[in-house]
């Protein structure tokens, strides 16, 4: 068993209070001279943000712009949800013909004399359920 370690901290004390402590000496360093920069050029640091909104939004409306994408994503959807539902529905009518043939097969190999024309119907239902089954 692992023996339970006892810790006497602060329950108060987090991570940042503890960085805090060890390197805000530097934070401070670095935001004094950053305050001193923009108090010593305040004119080009306006300027510069206002060149840098300008070119954000130049590129936001002109590289960044991606409508083309959006417009295609929708219709290909719908258009596949319509083409397995047709798939479905034709599918579902080669069985019931099927269905039908097969029950014609039956009904006429049942009888003991053909006539020409239960002969050619025979005929017909076989090659059309040859057909449907290649399909």
């Amino acid at each position: 068993m692992w023996p339970k370690i006892h810790s006497n901290r602060d329950p108060r004390d987090t991570l940042l209070t503890e960085l805090r402590k060890e390197f805000g000496a530097y934070y401070q360093l670095a935001g004094d001279w950053g305050i001193g920069l923009l108090r010593s050029h305040s004119k080009i640091a306006f300027y510069a943000m206002i060149a840098l909104l300008l070119v954000s939004l130049v590129l936001s409306f002109t590289v960044f712009r991606h409508r083309e994408k959006v417009a295609l994503l929708t219709p290909v959807q719908v258009t596949t949800i319509s083409d397995g539902f047709g798939q479905i529905m034709q599918t579902t009518g080669k069985i019931r013909e099927i269905v039908v043939l097969k029950q014609q097969v039956d009904s006429l190999s049942a009888k003991k004399n053909l006539s020409a024309a239960d002969s050619s119907r025979l005929i017909a239902a076989l090659d059309r359920l040859q057909q449907l089954s290649k399909h």
